[in-house]
């Protein structure tokens, strides 16, 4: 069997359930190497993210340093930076994106028809 030839499956270090999404997307769609590497990143991001979020709801959305001044937990941007690097993943896969339809904003013709009365 060649390189070619070998179907793609998901990264051991995934979770469990982002793996079977992982599966399902290749199942469904026909993706070329570039493709499976960016699906491997989002699912890589998504992973982060639910750890992120894991770890805030363990420990809270803050913590005081050794002033007793609040600050945001690192987790916070942790999880924000996954979720939009899944999302941009996504859609620079474009797996249910059509093709953007010309666009072209109405005329208003109310308004030149009362300008002319």
């Amino acid at each position: 069997m060649t390189k070619k030839d070998k179907k793609p499956t998901a990264p051991q270090h995934l979770s469990k359930p982002t793996a079977e999404w992982f599966q399902g997307v290749l199942k469904t769609y026909e993706l070329e190497e570039h493709h499976v590497r960016l699906l491997t990143l989002a699912a890589e991001a998504w992973d982060r993210c639910v750890e992120a979020r894991e770890s805030i709801q363990k420990n809270g959305l803050t913590y005081q340093d050794r002033f007793g001044q609040p600050h945001a937990r690192p987790e916070i941007g942790i999880e924000r930076d996954s979720r939009v690097a899944f999302c941009r993943t996504l859609r620079e896969l474009g797996l249910d994106v059509e093709e953007p339809k010309e666009y072209r904003p109405p005329t208003i013709v109310a308004s030149r028809q009362r300008e002319a009365s």
